[in-house]
């Protein structure tokens, strides 16, 4: 099973946040194998922090919560809140697959969040057709934890600039809301 989980920043947690980089990492070293993409977002140009985005395949929702809420920036107040959700890996790779490197051009997380169970048609479900495939890095939908209802759509995608990275989302109008962060390759440098 995939989970996409989005840590999002707590204002003025970045002291915090830098003091438990190595302890951050090191938890992370534990989910490797599992990790199918992961890095933090910014906002203001790449500039402030905002959260840190990991995409992960494990055996049931019971282990992707203990994933989220065990780890030492969470433990320790660094973070405001959580999104996590089942995630279906619709490109079938990982970030490390991605034909453009961890460098090549601008990187986005974009979060297409439904308007709730029973509210809507799934939308967005096959893999875009205005981007070209090679600048999707990782695209899917956003998943109740049974898999069996649709709650929104998740991409990591390079693109020139966050106007055309939301056009990843065929149709705009179908979602409660659209979230587009800055967001860079993760892991140790």
């Amino acid at each position: 099973m995939e989970f996409l989980c989005y840590h999002r920043d707590r204002p003025d947690s970045l002291p915090l946040r830098h003091e438990l980089l190595e302890a951050h990492w090191s938890y992370m070293d534990q989910y490797a194998k599992e990790m199918i993409a992961r890095g933090p977002t910014f906002a203001d140009g790449g500039d402030t922090l905002t959260g840190s985005v990991h995409i992960l395949d494990l055996p049931d929702p019971a282990t992707a919560r203990a994933f989220a809420f065990d780890e030492p920036g969470y433990q320790a107040g660094v973070y405001r809140d959580v999104l996590l959700r089942r995630w279906r890996n619709t490109l079938g790779r990982t970030m490390w697959e991605f034909p453009g490197g961890p460098t090549d051009g601008d990187r986005y997380l974009v979060l297409g969040l439904g308007h709730g169970v029973g509210a809507g048609e799934a939308v967005d479900l096959a893999l875009p057709v205005r981007i070209d495939r090679d600048d999707l890095i990782a695209y899917g939908p956003l998943l109740s934890d049974d898999g069996d209802t649709w709650l929104g759509t998740a991409a990591l995608l390079r693109a020139p600039d966050p106007d055309a990275a939301r056009a990843v989302l065929a149709s705009p109008e179908r979602y409660a809301g659209i979230e587009v962060h800055d967001w860079r390759f993760g892991g140790r440098s």
